[in-house]
């Protein structure tokens, strides 16, 4: 387990490491899920606590506009959505 400690900036780093080594290994071609799957492989052996396919509830100003889930939540600080396209454009950036 990651020590709570940790700055975001150092999290994130794993996080992005993990994300190579899977791209790395894999390369290009897969459904989103088998991505997911050996992600969270990765973030388990780096003892990152996460949750995949975690429902959250999303409030504007006291509001509840609804639910949306998000592919994983890491350390109870970041989201991570993953998306296996040869090219990223503004409608995923959203």
């Amino acid at each position: 387990m990651i020590d709570t400690q940790y700055a975001e900036s150092e999290l994130t780093g794993k996080i992005i490491g993990c994300a190579m080594e899977v791209h790395k290994a894999l390369g290009n071609g897969f459904q989103e899920k088998i991505y997911q799957k050996a992600f969270a492989i990765e973030l388990h052996s780096q003892g990152l606590n996460f949750v995949q396919e975690h429902e959250m509830s999303i409030y504007y100003k006291g509001h509840f506009l609804g639910k949306r889930r998000v592919d994983m939540f890491i350390e109870n600080k970041i989201m991570v959505e993953l998306k296996a396209v040869i090219l990223l454009d503004d409608a995923h950036l959203a």
